[in-house]
Formats: C-alpha cells, sequence, structure tokens
C-alpha cells in the first residue's frame, strides 16, 4: 500500500512538473494560479481540523446551486494540508476535509456519482511559503470540475 502511493505521489509531481502552469511571484516562491478561473470556490479550514465554518457552508451551498444548474459536470473534490504533521497524518486530515464537503455537498442534493474524494495531504501547497498565511491558503478542499 505505502508502496502504491509513493508510485502515486511520484507521477503526480511528475505530471506537474510537466505541465506548463503559471506562476506569480509572491514572497519568496511562485504560487500556482491555481484560484484563477475555477468555477467552484475551494473552502478553507482551521488548524488540525476538518469541520465545516459557517463561511465554508455559504461557499458550499453556492457551490451546489451551480452543480445543480449543470447537471452533466462533476467535481473532484481534493483535500489539502499545511505542511506541518507527518505526511499519514496530513493524508488522512486532508481525505476528512475532503469527506466533510462532500457529506454537506449530498445533505444539499447533489448525487454521489457527481462527485468524488481524493487527499493530497501537503504535497501540492497553493502557497509554498513557511508561513502562517501561505499555511492558511494551503488548508483547504479545492473542487476541480469535470465536464
Amino acid at each position: 500500500m505505502r508502496i502504491i502511493r509513493l508510485v502515486f505521489l511520484v507521477s503526480i509531481i511528475a505530471l506537474l512538473g510537466a505541465c506548463s502552469c503559471r506562476t506569480k511571484s509572491v514572497g519568496q516562491g511562485n504560487i500556482p494560479l491555481a484560484e484563477e478561473g475555477n468555477i467552484l470556490e475551494d473552502i478553507h479550514f482551521a488548524f488540525d481540523r476538518y469541520d465545516l465554518s459557517e463561511t465554508a457552508r455559504g461557499i458550499l451551498k453556492a457551490n451546489s446551486s451551480w452543480l445543480q444548474e449543470n447537471p452533466d459536470a462533476t467535481s473532484v473534490i481534493e483535500g489539502h494540508c499545511d505542511e506541518r504533521g507527518t505526511q499519514e497524518y496530513n493524508m488522512a486530515l486532508g481525505q476528512k476535509r475532503a469527506q466533510a464537503a462532500y457529506d454537506y455537498l449530498r445533505g444539499l442534493g447533489i448525487a454521489s456519482d457527481r462527485m468524488s474524494t481524493v487527499s493530497y495531504g501537503e504535497e501540492l501547497p497553493l502557497d509554498p511559503r513557511h508561513t502562517e498565511e501561505a499555511w492558511a491558503k494551503n488548508r483547504r478542499a479545492h473542487f476541480r470540475v469535470q465536464q
């Protein structure tokens, strides 16, 4: 199982390295413009938490409305963490974050066959800096829409 996860992560890293992602320079690193042009808005989490804030619930309601208006669209809900904690812990926490968003959207009437979840833990930070501001950006559930 650990070898499969390692192969998967290496494959993801190789694919990301091969893509021509646009970035902008911020502080000490380059931040992928992952937010630009997204159809569905990301939600963010408090440190070491996977419960949904009122803000997150509001965003999920808006995301649900868009999904209901676009019945052919599906979404992969990606759970992400900041770099603190072990890799195993962050993979589990990322999955709990993705699952919390999934469960809330299911409660709003989005069919389970239109959504899936994946955890990237700390492996794909939105902001690579080592600051509280960067960590807050990285603690998120990201919605990758497929149409």
